[in-house]
């Protein structure tokens, strides 16, 4: 059935790993967020995630987002430093104008580092923008 339902291409819409300062941990962390670029909101916003490598994979992770506004962006999670290298994946499912639409992003295994930022879309700074 699901060959049956056209959804559009996604575009303006991105995944990015984003090296951060915890001042709660005093660490440096890596943290997932997920942009709009678009000039409208998306709403309701399911995210999934897991890594693996292999034949081995990670838990599943599920969020959702009622809301993100237009030229925003709002974090997903925290990315161990361990799964830095695996495949990193987040599925990405949300409505705009009564429109679904879908996309996989991925973050390839050793992909998320500092030499690999980019300016980012939307947010200040740089980070690394998933495929």
């Amino acid at each position: 059935m699901r060959k049956d339902i056209e959804i559009p291409k996604v575009t303006d819409i991105h995944v990015a790993a984003v090296r951060e300062f915890s001042e709660e941990h005093r660490t440096w962390d890596w943290n997932a967020y997920l942009i709009n670029a678009k000039s409208a909101p998306i709403e309701m916003a399911l995210i999934v995630s897991q890594g693996y490598k292999d034949e081995k994979s990670t838990s599943t992770l599920r969020h959702k987002l009622e809301l993100l506004p237009a030229k925003s962006y709002a974090k997903i999670e925290f990315i161990e430093d361990k799964l830095l290298a695996v495949n990193n994946v987040f599925s990405v499912t949300f409505f705009m104008d009564g429109t679904m639409y879908e996309r996989k992003f991925l973050f390839p295994a050793e992909s998320i580092s500092e030499k690999e930022g980019v300016d980012l879309p939307v947010m200040k700074g740089k980070g690394v923008l998933a495929k």
